[in-house]
């Protein structure tokens, strides 16, 4: 039995490989099953036990996700997961597959695949709000179906939106972080937002023509992403029904009667089975509402077993002209200042700094600003990404 961790899975993987893998299971007749919950009772706070199985002639698989809040007190993650892929035909297992990398990727290129069918295809534009573990996946897997080349960053803690960016534009992108929610959603092409967030982020308002808005952040009923106008003046599609219980973007509107469970236009199936139609216009505005489900853990705990650990070179979201120099210079200032001492002022509107801790705040910030630019202004061939 083969043991795949995160690093396998990032050297075995591309999005593309991935995008296409998650359609043609949408496409294939595969048994997925209702997702078991359990609660544990635990000193520390109710714990969860997750159940997420799936199977089809060749093979089944079953994810296995544990939730304690209490991790907290011990400096530990509050979820963790591993992945059991079985052969079909025996029920021998094949891999235990690390549970959080898995999830991250097949979460990730279901937007992408969403994005397939509903961006528009000169969206260049995209828009990540939250700058958490799902980020650089979504941001990539965007990257590899539409000719994304800005990125802007929003995170409500500034510093993890500026961390998020080195990596960024060393693979190529004009990342750029910003504190004006508002500003950067007007000009967005694609908005995407990965939180845990309880208030809308997202308004209506804001979304021009043409936008498409993927919210994937939101997975309890108490949790909102987007306004009620963005569901309002949007065409809605999901992954799977169960977005329309679980999450609190659909979920609340429904319950309240700003839209009905039949204005939601289709799910990932009818997409991918062309049952229902995508875009219907360059100017329409689309949202797509992903909960998870275990069809995607088993393709892509599948695409694993079947391709190994090849090279990521085709298809990833690297430059095509290489790393140059002058980028690295300028990446290595960047990651320099951040950290230096000075990191530890970034937020200058803390209630017990001092004058002088917040100027050098904001000279922290240019800094960093300014070495971001000008890496991404150095590389060769303007940074253009593989496809």
């Amino acid at each position: 039995m083969r043991t795949i961790g995160g690093d396998d899975i990032a050297r075995a993987l591309t999005y593309p490989a991935l995008v296409a893998a998650l359609e043609a299971a949408f496409r294939s007749e595969i048994e997925v099953p209702v997702r078991h919950h359990h609660r544990i009772a635990h000193p520390r706070g109710d714990a969860t036990l997750l159940l997420m199985p799936a199977w089809a002639e060749e093979f089944l698989g079953c994810k296995l996700v544990t939730v304690f809040p209490g991790n907290a007190e011990l400096e530990k993650p509050s979820v963790y997961g591993a992945y059991l892929l079985m052969s079909g035909r025996t029920g021998e297992p094949l891999a235990v597959i690390d549970g959080r990398p898995l999830t991250a990727w097949r979460t990730a290129a279901a937007s992408a695949l969403a994005a397939t069918y509903l961006a528009r295809q000169d969206a260049a534009h995209l828009v990540m709000i939250g700058a958490g573990a799902l980020a650089p996946h979504l941001v990539r897997a965007h990257a590899s179906v539409r000719p994304i080349r800005r990125v802007s960053l929003w995170n409500r803690t500034r510093q993890r939106a500026e961390t998020l960016a080195f990596p960024l534009v060393w693979d190529g992108f004009e990342a750029t972080v910003g504190d004006d929610l508002e500003r950067l959603v007007r000009d967005a092409d694609i908005v995407c937002c990965a939180t845990l967030s309880t208030a809308p982020l997202v308004h209506g308002q804001w979304l021009k023509p043409g936008t498409h808005v993927d919210l994937v952040g939101s997975f309890r009923p108490d949790m909102r992403e987007a306004d009620d106008d963005v569901v309002r003046r949007a065409r809605i599609f999901v992954d799977t029904r169960v977005a329309l219980q679980e999450a609190g973007d659909l979920a609340d509107p429904i319950r309240r009667g700003i839209i009905g469970a039949a204005d939601i236009q289709g799910d990932l199936f009818d997409l991918c089975r062309g049952r229902v139609e995508g875009r219907a216009s360059a100017e329409e505005i689309t949202l797509f509402k992903s909960v998870g489900t275990a069809l995607e853990d088993f393709a892509a705990a599948m695409l694993l077993w079947r391709h190994g650990t090849p090279s990521k070179t085709k298809g990833s979201c690297r430059c095509r002209t290489g790393e140059n120099r002058g980028a690295r210079v300028y990446i290595a200032r960047a990651m320099a200042i951040w950290d230096a001492p000075a990191r530890r002022f970034t937020d200058e509107r803390a209630p017990d700094r001092s004058q002088e801790t917040a100027r050098r705040a904001a000279r922290g910030r240019r800094e960093i600003s300014v070495a971001l630019s000008r890496a991404a202004a150095t590389r060769d061939g303007r940074a253009r990404l593989r496809r």
